[in-house]
């Protein structure tokens, strides 16, 4: 397939991820926070490991100096640190009893826009080198599991109905998706190879700041369940790992 290919399957892929909220309908929620405690780990796991195996020694490939590489890693990690203070968005990966209505869509907004970012880095990624665009789009894919079946239960809680909570979870998945078109097309004048190390430092914020506290968040969990969710994180690790060149 050509790189624009990829990019547009990457993004349809991604946004389709949004249509796992559904089994949310489907479990209790004691069962529900049961399964995301799991995919959260492996999540962050798969993020850092993203970041630290490939991403980075790619940058370190590339035309970059090593003080370019870090200002970007840092860019990266702020830009989406600001996005969440700035839009109070947040990845719901733990299970709500209630939420006002008002917030749902400031969820959907903040959840556009990160996919919109993913989906501008993913796509970067893709044009220097379609492998790591591969391995990258699978340790955000990792991380939208839970995200978005965190999501649909916010939204239903919100008092949207289920076919509403789908098709604008799915809408705001779609983001993804032009924000690769756009870098695609902006890649023909333009330098993407900035976009690895950028990428790298919205990787280490999700993985580091928003789903490793959530790991520790229940101090009423027992010595089991931790070992677990240190099983899943570093299986999230070894998954990275596993496809290095």
């Amino acid at each position: 397939m050509t790189t624009l290919n990829w990019i547009i399957v990457s993004g349809v892929s991604m946004s389709s991820i949004a249509l796992v909220g559904s089994f949310t309908l489907l479990l209790k929620q004691s069962t529900l926070e049961k399964v995301l405690e799991p995919l959260v780990a492996i999540a962050a796991g798969s993020l850092l490991g993203g970041a630290f195996f490939h991403m980075i020694p790619t940058a370190l490939k590339a035309n970059l100096s090593l003080v370019t590489i870090g200002i970007l890693i840092v860019c990266g990690f702020t830009v989406f640190l600001v996005l969440e203070q700035s839009l109070h968005w947040h990845h719901n990966h733990q299970l709500p009893i209630k939420r006002k209505e008002p917030l749902t869509y400031m969820i959907l907004i903040g959840d556009g826009l990160h996919n919109f970012l993913g989906g501008m880095v993913i796509a970067g990624v893709f044009i220097i080198d379609i492998r790591l665009g591969i391995v990258c789009w699978l340790a955000a894919a990792t991380h939208e599991v839970p995200q978005e079946l965190g999501d649909f239960a916010v939204l239903i809680n919100g008092g949207w109905s289920k076919g509403s909570a789908l098709l604008f979870n799915f809408l705001s998945g779609l983001t993804f998706l032009f924000g690769g078109v756009i870098t695609y097309i902006l890649s023909f004048q333009l330098d993407v190879s900035w976009l690895i190390p950028f990428a790298a430092g919205n990787f280490i914020y999700i993985g580091a700041s928003d789903l490793i506290p959530k790991m520790s968040k229940d101090t009423d969990i027992n010595l089991k369940s931790r070992a677990m969710t240190v099983v899943a994180f570093t299986s999230g690790i070894y998954l990275m790992i596993l496809v290095m060149p």
